[in-house]
């Protein structure tokens, strides 16, 4: 009997042995696993999967007419999101529509006066080369009589009547170019009213434009394909112009920002290819590269930066940001935010 009690603690005694060395020998293998991996790789479950998550926010002001999207829901670029109200913007359109209508028909009358005005000038230069002539002749009849006054071959008072028509002529000359001055001067008011009434018409084009624009905005759409956040407005709801309303996630463009600690860091470089893993998807592994190496680490981006030169100073080990692109194309799977592991083979020194 004590030989079988014998014969079973021995046999218990050399069943726990063996499990101690097996266990000692599988923690040895996995130590040496260990030992040749972090020699040959860094990494770090320290990162995660970024995109661009931009507000779609109104450009105007007003009643939200229509709200076409749902929550979470797949949209394409230029999908229609809100409509507001835009009967106000409507009736700036035709306002600004009529002042340009106006400032052409002031400009098209202001044209007609122009040319009506230049043609004043070039009767009037015809007056002047009439007149002029009309006053030669008279000045050589002065002539004329006076002499023949000299030689008492006329009278007196023939002599006088032609020295009046003489300076009746010389009037109508005088008349004649003080004519075509005020002519010349009315042609350059009119052209004066008429660029200051040029500017006045680019503005007002300038204020139909912006009427025009301002009724765009009033229909608001996606500025890239993705999918929506959360659904916060209603119709009916008075928004401001800049009020964000509504996130879009851009799934076309997906990268990894991976927070590495400044130990691992050191032979890392642009272009250097990574493995990822997806804490929510297991057994698959990503393709990537290194796009680029923060220049700092991340501490020095917070808000308050810590200032070691108080006196308290503990040593941490601090994190840098390497952002890494995603070889595939197809990366539906990985969402905005997710955990994610970053395998990177050490550089060959």
């Amino acid at each position: 009997m004590e030989t079988k009690k014998n014969k079973r603690a021995g046999f218990m005694n050399r069943l726990t042995v063996g499990t101690a060395i097996l266990v000692v020998v599988i923690a040895l293998i996995y130590f040496v696993r260990y030992l040749i991996y972090t020699g040959d790789y860094e990494d770090t479950n320290n990162a995660q999967v970024e995109s661009f998550i931009n507000p779609v926010s109104a450009r105007a002001g007003g009643f939200i007419k229509e709200v076409l999207f749902d929550e979470y829901q797949p949209i394409k670029q230029g999908d229609t999101l809100v409509i507001l109200d835009n009967r106000e913007y409507i009736q700036r359109v035709k306002e600004a529509e009529a002042m340009l209508e106006d400032t052409r028909a002031q400009q098209e009358i202001l044209d007609a006066g122009i040319k009506s005005a230049q043609t004043s000038t070039l009767l009037n230069r015809d007056q002047i080369n009439s007149a002029k002539a009309r006053l030669w002749q008279q000045e050589q009849d002065v002539k004329r009589f006076r002499n023949l006054l000299n030689e008492e071959a006329v009278t007196l008072s023939d002599f006088e009547q032609v020295q009046t028509r003489y300076d009746v002529s010389k009037s109508d000359y005088s008349a004649a170019i003080n004519g075509l001055k005020t002519g010349d001067s009315k042609v350059r008011e009119l052209q004066a009213r008429y660029n200051s009434l040029f500017a006045a018409r680019k503005r007002a084009e300038a204020l139909l434009d912006l009427a025009r624009l301002n009724l765009s905005y009033t229909v608001i759409t996606s500025p890239y394909s993705g999918y929506t956040g959360r659904k916060t407005i209603l119709e009916g709801q008075q928004v401001q112009a800049g009020q964000p309303l509504v996130s879009v996630v851009n799934t076309d463009d997906k990268w990894v920002m991976a927070n590495f600690k400044e130990t691992q860091v050191y032979g890392m470089y642009v272009g250097q290819p990574v493995q990822i893993k997806a804490d929510a998807i297991p057994g698959k592994t990503f393709q990537g590269k290194i796009e680029t190496i923060s220049a700092s680490t991340g501490s020095k981006f917070s808000l308050l930066p810590a200032d070691n030169s108080t006196g308290n100073f503990v040593k941490i080990i601090q994190r840098i940001p390497v952002k890494i692109i995603l070889n595939e194309h197809n990366v539906e799977e990985l969402k905005a935010g997710m955990n994610v592991k970053v395998i990177v083979k050490k550089a060959t020194k």
